[in-house]
């Protein structure tokens, strides 16, 4: 008796875990739409352009889920979120997914409940100072006061650096990059810190950005990726897939200008082939069609197509791929297997 019962639970728990983990995709879909959490305006990962229309790195990664699961990238509503308030807007359900320069913590994967699905940009905390001041080195801002996002991974690192160099600092807290940028540019602290693709973006919003200089100094690991609720295991694989596939399909050669080409008809690469769907039932795995992927590419491009349009050298961010580039190319930039 005791062992039916127990059977029973776990036949119950499949069950509720099976409907948590497929209810984003049907809400998606009876939806019609995606609802992806962005930052409120961060140059090159999501801003709204003259047109209003949201664009960026990490706008790209929200618009190519749109397309894998609904075949169609402007089926997407863009919700900003503060430092704040983005955790709460995951968590209710108010969005879908988040992303939006958020590093990936034991405490967030763990104690807030959230699947990080993967990493679309590597980077590290860094620090912007007027040229004027002269400064050379973080560990020359002793006594200095900083401009700092709250609820951020920024504020924590902030206190452990100046703690371990013993060092003082006044923080100036604030909630927006934009308020941040404004209230810098006013002389309202020394120092702006965030994480140093952020301080890129930044500067390249002001009118004169040679008058600031991004320190060295990386002082902490910001593994930035988007994330899900937990419990929701089929809207993560796709959303982690999704993420991958782009990834994957740098490495694989496949690009914007022959995906139409190779999605035709199978390659003589068998992994091309899984990923585009030509080969196999990946996309069947993940309740999604066999072009999936194919959707997800035919948005943007792969990820170096997308980095480079949107934060890469040639571009006012102006960031080099370094831990960013693939694996094979001197980076950390790695997926698991389509097969």
């Amino acid at each position: 008796m005791k062992k039916t019962v127990f059977l029973g639970a776990l036949t119950a728990l499949g069950l509720a875990v099976t409907a948590a983990g497929a209810s984003t995709l049907d809400d998606v879909k009876a939806r019609g739409k995606l609802n992806c959490g962005v930052s409120t305006g961060l140059a090159g990962f999501a801003l709204p352009d003259a047109n209003n229309e949201w664009q960026g790195f990490d706008v790209a990664v929200c618009r190519a889920v749109a397309a894998a699961v609904l075949g169609d990238s402007t089926a997407i509503e863009f919700v900003p979120t503060t430092g704040k308030t983005r955790f709460t807007a995951l968590a209710s359900g108010e969005i879908d997914m988040l992303s939006r320069t958020t590093t990936w913590t034991l405490s967030r994967d763990v104690d807030l409940k959230f699947d990080f699905q993967g990493v679309n940009y590597y980077d590290g905390q860094g620090f912007m100072v007027p040229k004027a001041m002269g400064i050379t080195s973080a560990k020359d801002l002793d006594g200095a006061t900083v401009c700092i996002q709250t609820g951020t991974t920024t504020e924590l690192n902030l206190a452990d650096f100046f703690r371990v160099n013993m060092m003082s600092y006044e923080p100036v807290p604030i909630e927006t990059n934009s308020e941040s940028r404004a209230l810098y540019l006013a002389g309202a602290c020394d120092v702006y810190t965030t994480d140093a693709s952020g301080l890129a973006a930044t500067r390249t919003t002001f009118e004169n950005p040679g008058d600031h200089v991004i320190l060295d100094e990386i002082i902490s690991k910001e593994p930035l990726g988007p994330l899900t609720r937990h419990g929701d295991n089929q809207w993560g694989d796709i959303v982690r897939w999704t993420l991958n596939a782009l990834i994957a399909a740098e490495e694989l050669g496949v690009t914007s200008a022959n995906l139409a080409e190779m999605a035709a008809a199978p390659t003589n690469n068998p992994e091309i082939n899984r990923l585009l769907g030509t080969e196999g039932t990946l996309g069947a795995y993940l309740g999604l069609s066999a072009t999936w992927a194919v959707d997800a590419l035919a948005v943007a491009g792969n990820y170096a197509e997308i980095f480079e349009a949107h934060v890469g050298v040639n571009t006012p961010v102006g960031l080099a791929r370094g831990l960013n580039a693939l694996w094979k190319d001197g980076g950390i930039l790695y997926t698991p297997p389509f097969r």
